[in-house]
């Protein structure tokens, strides 16, 4: 351990208290009013620069450091899920039907800590740090763009981002150099057929038949039509239609996402759904409203910024600790700061199989991640602006 993050550990039980904290009171997307506000008095309190109500309600802390250099900046989202909270512990969600379910308390306490611990090392900093706390992860179109398009990269020469994962072992670390998470999308079909008796299906149009028959070609766009080289997802999630036994439906309903890591992947699925969907409706007289939404892009990291976590992981947690992980079919709108100014994003273990996966109203972490995460954040920021000096 470093002597610049040797005073992480004094700082751990307040991390733990903040997260549960955060974790009894969570706020979900674009609602968030108390989070950002106890965010924000935390950093003052340390005596750092703030800016409130960023790109809505996200909140920007700036370190100055004492010499010149170049910036950091580090992300953590704060924002909770529409999933009542199922654990039988101290610290559960006292908000009915919301809880933190993907570790953002814990991304929020880690990122306060390392706040602190740069703030007591300011003047000997070589350079500054930008701090971005980020509503509205959850929810397209997220707040990682409206802060953006509201100056929170202003001067910012790199950024990091980590994920508390629980299904990743307490005490490894996962990188990647290039495409990590998926692009996310959302599409709605609804289907207009013509409804009548169960014992009559001769004069109907079936909207059930037509969605079931749907669904199962959406599903071979991946299987039969695409490069098996190319990693996609088509999931059709929901389909909704009829009201009785013996009535066959006039209309039905499905919505569904589409996940891949290749723009011009995803635009070639778009048009093959809809020459699905127009030629299978066409083919029994039926019609239909298809929307498709563009969702996060992919989280594609870059290689330098990568290879510095990577160096740093493996010096904090041990050789044997870090590894290559493989691309989730997850979404994270960091992929948007990615787009703008070199950077990377990393999976921290906070758990072990055994642990439920996120989003799940069981889910919770092994909190002395946010401690391994710390430290290699504090870590990667002083070797990033260090070697920005050298060079």
């Amino acid at each position: 351990m470093s002597e610049r993050t040797a005073g992480l550990d004094a700082l751990y039980p307040e991390m733990v208290e903040r997260r549960r904290y955060l974790h009894q009171h969570p706020e979900l997307s674009f609602h968030e009013v108390e989070t950002p506000g106890y965010i924000a008095q935390h950093l003052k309190a340390l005596g750092i620069e703030v800016r409130t109500g960023v790109g809505g309600r996200g909140v920007v802390g700036y370190i100055r450091g004492g010499k010149p250099g170049k910036t950091v900046a580090l992300r953590a989202d704060f924002d909770a899920l529409p999933i009542a909270d199922a654990k039988e512990v101290a610290y559960r969600s006292t908000v009915p039907g919301v809880m933190h379910a993907c570790g953002h308390d814990g991304h929020t306490a880690t990122l306060l800590a390392v706040a602190e611990t740069l703030m007591q090392q300011r003047e000997s900093l070589p350079g500054n740090v930008v701090l971005i706390h980020q509503h509205a992860e959850e929810v397209v179109p997220g707040g990682a763009r409206d802060m953006i398009a509201d100056g929170c990269l202003e001067g910012v020469d790199v950024i990091f981002g980590t994920h508390l994962w629980s299904t990743i072992d307490l005490g490894r670390v996962g990188v990647r150099i290039g495409p990590i998470m998926a692009a996310a999308d959302k599409f709605e079909l609804t289907l207009y057929g013509k409804g009548g008796h169960g014992a009559k299906p001769h004069e109907t149009i079936d909207a059930v038949l037509l969605g079931a028959t749907i669904v199962k070609e959406l599903q071979s766009i991946v299987s039969r039509q695409l490069n098996p080289l190319e990693p996609a997802v088509v999931t059709v999630g929901t389909l909704h239609a009829g009201n009785t036994f013996n009535v066959i439906a006039d209309q039905a309903t499905l919505t569904g996402t589409v996940r891949t890591f290749d723009e011009a992947t995803a635009d070639d699925i778009i048009e093959r759904m809809e020459r699905t969907i127009k030629g299978i409706c066409e083919a029994v007289g039926a019609t239909y409203h298809f929307t498709y939404e563009k969702g996060y892009p992919a989280v594609i990291n870059h290689a330098a910024p990568t290879a510095l976590i990577e160096s740093v992981a493996r010096e904090v947690l041990g050789d044997e600790r870090v590894f290559e992980i493989e691309p989730t079919m997850g979404g994270e709108d960091f992929a948007y700061y990615l787009q703008h100014v070199p950077g990377a994003f990393f999976f921290t273990g906070a758990g072990d199989a055994s642990y439920p996966p996120h989003h799940h109203p069981q889910f919770d972490f092994k909190e002395p991640a946010m401690l391994d995460a710390a430290r290699i954040l504090v870590e990667a920021t002083w070797r990033y602006l260090e070697q920005a000096i050298e060079a």
